[in-house]
C-alpha cells in the first residue's frame, strides 16, 4: 500500500508539473502572437491551450483513477484514465480545424502582416526546451506505471516540439521574404508552419483517438492472452489453461482465466497452485487484478 501510495503521488506530481509548463507556454505565446500577428505563434498558443486543457484533465483522471474500488465501482475508477485520453482527442481535431480556416483565411481572402521579431524566436525556442523536459518525463512516468493519461499528456508535449520547430522555420522565411524581394513567395511561411502544425495534431489525434477506442471497448493487446495461457501452461501441476480474458482499465489490467488441475490436490495445495499462477500473470502484466477458476481434470 505504502509503495502504491508513492506511486500515485509520483503520477500526480508530473501532472501538476505538466499543468505548470502548460500555462507558462501559453500565457507567454499568446502575448508574442498577438504582437507579432503571427498565425504560426497563435496556432501554437492555441495548441498549448489545449495543452493547458488536456494537462488539467490529466491531473484529474490521474488523481480519481487511482482511488479504490467502491459499491459502485467495482472495477475501480481506472476508465477515467480512457476517457481523459478520448477528451483530449477531441480537443486536439477542434484545435486543428481553427487553425486550418484560419490559414485558408490568411492564403486567399486576407493580409496579414506578421512581424518575425527577436522575442517570437526567443519564445519559441524557449517552448521547445520546456517540452523537451516535460515529455521526457511525463514518459518516463507513463512507462512506469503504464498510464495512459500520462502517455496521452507527454504525446502533446512531444508534438509540440516539431510544430514550434516548424514555426521557427516559417518565422524564418518571413524574415528572408523582408530581406530579399526575390524570396517574396518566403512571406507565406508562417501560414505553411500553422499548417503543418495543425497536421501534425490531426496526425496525433486520431493516433490517440484510435487507441483510446480501443481501450474503451476493452480490446487487449494482440497476443496478450495467448502469452497467458501458455505461461500458465508451462506451470508444474497444471493440466490446461483456457478461456483467458483480458481488459484494461486505465493503468490497471483485469485478468480472468481457467485452469485444470488434478481434482485430488487439498484446498491448501489448490490455493498455493493459484497464488503461483497470479504470480505468473503479474510477471507478463504488474498491476493486474487477477481471478482463477480452478475445474477439476476428469479421471484418467
Amino acid at each position: 500500500m505504502e509503495s502504491d501510495s508513492a506511486g500515485e503521488k509520483e503520477k500526480q506530481r508530473a501532472a501538476w508539473s505538466s499543468v505548470v509548463a502548460a500555462v507558462g507556454l501559453t500565457g507567454a505565446k499568446l502575448v508574442v502572437g498577438l504582437v507579432t500577428r503571427s498565425l504560426g505563434i497563435l496556432a501554437e498558443a492555441a495548441h498549448s491551450g489545449l495543452d493547458l486543457a488536456a494537462a488539467s484533465m490529466t491531473l484529474f483522471a490521474v488523481r480519481t483513477a487511482d482511488k479504490p474500488a467502491d459499491k459502485g465501482h467495482l472495477f475501480g475508477h481506472g476508465k477515467v484514465e480512457n476517457l481523459s485520453a478520448l477528451f483530449e482527442t477531441l480537443l486536439l481535431l477542434a484545435t486543428s480545424a481553427w487553425i486550418l480556416i484560419e490559414a485558408f483565411e490568411r492564403l486567399f481572402r486576407k493580409h496579414v502582416q506578421v512581424e518575425a521579431s527577436f522575442w517570437a524566436f526567443a519564445v519559441m525556442a524557449a517552448s521547445i526546451a520546456v517540452d523537451v523536459s516535460r515529455s521526457r518525463m511525463l514518459y518516463r512516468a507513463a512507462r512506469r506505471f503504464n498510464s495512459q493519461a500520462l502517455e496521452a499528456d507527454a504525446l502533446h508535449f512531444s508534438t509540440d516540439i516539431w510544430s514550434s520547430a516548424a514555426v521557427i522555420v516559417g518565422l524564418a522565411g518571413v524574415r528572408l521574404a523582408g530581406a530579399y524581394p526575390s524570396l517574396r513567395f518566403l512571406a507565406f511561411g508562417d501560414v505553411a508552419a500553422a499548417v503543418v502544425v495543425a497536421l501534425i495534431v490531426i496526425y496525433v489525434g486520431l493516433r490517440l483517438g484510435w487507441r483510446t477506442i480501443q481501450a474503451l471497448i476493452d480490446a487487449a493487446p494482440r497476443g496478450l492472452a495467448d502469452r497467458i495461457q501458455h505461461a500458465i501452461e508451462a506451470l508444474p501441476g497444471i493440466a490446461d489453461c483456457h478461456q483467458v480474458r483480458v481488459r484494461p482499465s486505465g493503468a490497471r489490467w483485469f485478468v480472468d482465466l481457467h485452469v485444470t488441475m488434478d481434482g485430488m490436490r487439498s484446498l491448501e495445495e489448490t490455493h498455493a497452485a493459484t497464488e503461483e499462477i497470479e504470480e505468473e500473470i503479474r510477471r507478463l502484466v504488474p498491476r493486474a487484478d487477477v481471478t482463477v477458476h480452478v475445474e477439476p481434470a476428469p479421471p484418467a
